[in-house]
């Protein structure tokens, strides 16, 4: 079988998905190929933020942002492995694009005024304005096209499919003190019942990265894009010195696709490829463990096929990639998956420990922090993994990892082998196979400053971005509470990532590079697939998808540029 397109986008997750509707809007006729059974890839498993300086949302709420402080904050991070002419093209242009997918797209997003940048020591970072999140979106508006979206993480979702929106986050931990959060808890249960009751197979009221995805992916198919799944790309086309399309394995048997302004790749990266993990990530090559959030089908297949037609990867980074700490919450079949700790370890009350009872790190600082700290932490020991300890108090109010605060019930998650409940420290200590003298020894100095809200050993809470991960209301420090209402609770943690940061070299237009820094033409980039321009660092939320986005854009711009009035 023979096709022709004028730009052929592999991969459907956010970098792809934006580049489809950017070309499409131009009069292109866009295919997008998904070797995978749903759409959305690893997008569908993110909180859908974005980190977009200087947007109109911020600009609204009085939140000026000049691009160089940006600039300036993005080369602090990245020092000698930031890509500074990308690094200089997103800071110029990211708002205004984003702003193009808002008027042109049903993208919609609200502003995080009080979501700081990770990093607070460094020149330019902002206490708040950079990060959006996605408003709720109804998956009932895709049509049929909603069961080919790919489900969230089942981890991060209540009652077998009910999304919870950091939004959202506020009045689940709020449901026992607040009528207000009460009532809004309320709707959404109803909602989702209704939902179950109606046939549709999992909630309808889409939030973070899922929204996203059926925002962009409902705007591509207005615009005619097809999308085509389960059609993995087997080898790029070159003629003439420009790649000219790509032969696949479509579901009918070998296809070939002809694109006549251009290929863009954005399959998601390789996290869920043991060689390639086993070859970038330090500590899997020395034998650790470790776990992706990342759906199984994102193995590298970008960097395979851009390799074969001579584009360089980009491997000088801090970070090889986007660390987070996972728990794995077993499930019925026996299998487990795995839960992003994001908002439980900075919250007063909770502490992180290793198998010797002692502390690492600050618990509220970024995920990203946390993961290098534990391998650190744990260099001399076969395996690496903490525990995120709480005590009743805290647990009461906002759970710990996968298990929900109460009212909900928690037995099942104690049978099961994740959680681990004792009735003293002790006791804790001796079901974890934690050393009970440090673990004692860690708490007790916790508790010493906690009345005066000081972290003596880490000095957790002591940036905005910290507080701004503590318990709301809670003082005179909201990341500092004493441990010390039994019974004492414990969550097992892991290295894991949520995308990688190896990838592709790129220009500022997307294009793929060679190794001598020469574009290939027809060959464009976006996404996990490219090389992190922020140099392997993770600056603030929304680092990933916003690039995806914006560079997607891009792509297609550039890569539509005979389509377009002169």
């Amino acid at each position: 079988m023979k096709l022709e397109c004028d730009v052929l986008v592999a991969g459907s997750g956010v970098a792809g998905l934006a580049a489809a509707v950017t070309a499409a809007h131009q009069g292109a006729r866009v295919i997008v190929v998904e070797k995978e059974p749903v759409f959305g890839g690893t997008s569908c498993f993110s909180a859908g933020v974005v980190w977009i300086p200087g947007s109109r949302q911020a600009r609204a709420a009085g939140i000026e942002d000049d691009p160089a402080l940006a600039l300036q904050y993005l080369r602090g991070e990245g020092g000698a492995f930031i890509d500074d002419v990308k690094a200089q093209a997103y800071v110029r242009q990211a708002a205004d694009i984003f702003g193009w997918f808002e008027d042109h797209t049903h993208v919609s997003y609200h502003l995080s005024p009080l979501w700081p940048d990770y990093h607070q020591a460094v020149a330019g970072a902002s206490r708040g304005g950079r990060s959006l999140g996605a408003n709720p979106f109804d998956v009932r508006r895709l049509g049929p096209r909603m069961r080919d979206l790919r489900p969230p993480l089942a981890s991060t979702t209540l009652f077998g499919g009910m999304m919870v929106g950091r939004e959202d986050l506020v009045h689940y931990y709020g449901f026992s003190r607040s009528w207000q959060s009460c009532g809004v808890v309320g709707r959404r249960v109803l909602r989702y019942l209704m939902d179950r009751l109606g046939g549709h197979g999992r909630g309808t009221r889409l939030s973070n990265g899922n929204a996203l995805v059926a925002m962009l992916a409902l705007s591509a198919f207005e615009r005619g894009v097809e999308l085509r799944l389960n059609t993995p790309v087997q080898r790029l086309l070159v003629e003439e010195g420009r790649v000219a399309g790509a032969l696949l394995q479509s579901p009918g048997g070998p296809c070939e696709i002809r694109a006549r302004d251009g290929v863009v790749l954005a399959c998601g990266g390789f996290p869920a490829s043991a060689e390639l993990r086993a070859r970038y990530y330090a500590h899997v090559s020395a034998g650790k463990s470790h776990r992706t959030a990342a759906p199984a089908g994102n193995t590298g297949d970008a960097l395979q096929l851009a390799g074969q037609v001579g584009a360089a990867l980009r491997q000088g980074q801090h970070h090889p990639a986007a660390w987070t700490p996972m728990s794995l919450v077993p499930q019925p079949d026996g299998s487990d998956v795995p839960f992003p700790h994001y908002n439980d370890r900075g919250k007063a009350g909770y502490i992180a420990v290793d198998r010797r009872g002692r502390r690492f790190i600050s618990e509220a600082r970024s995920y990203h922090d946390f993961v290098p700290a534990m391998i650190d932490a744990c260099r001399d020991d076969p395996e690496v993994y903490s525990w995120i300890v709480c005590d009743s108090r805290a647990f009461r109010q906002y759970g710990l990892g996968r298990v929900p605060p109460w009212p909900l019930p928690f037995g099942s998650f104690v049978s099961s082998g994740y959680l681990k409940r004792g009735r003293s420290l002790d006791e804790l200590a001796q079901i974890c196979g934690i050393e009970a003298a440090g673990l004692h020894q860690t708490v007790t100095r916790l508790n010493a400053g906690a009345g005066r809200g000081v972290d003596e050993a880490f000095n957790k809470g002591a940036d905005v971005y910290e507080r701004f991960n503590g318990s709301r209301g809670h003082s005179p420090n909201p990341c500092v509470a004493a441990i010390e209402q039994g019974p004492f609770y414990a969550v097992k943690v892991v290295p894991g990532d949520i995308g990688s940061f190896v990838g592709l070299q790129t220009d500022e237009s997307a294009r793929a590079l060679d190794a001598g820094g020469r574009p290939i033409e027809g060959l464009y980039v976006a996404g996990n697939d490219a090389a992190s321009f922020m140099g392997g660092t993770y600056p603030g939320a929304g680092i990933t998808l916003g690039p995806a986005m914006i560079f997607g854009h891009i792509a297609a711009r550039h890569a539509t540029q005979r389509l377009r009035p002169a």
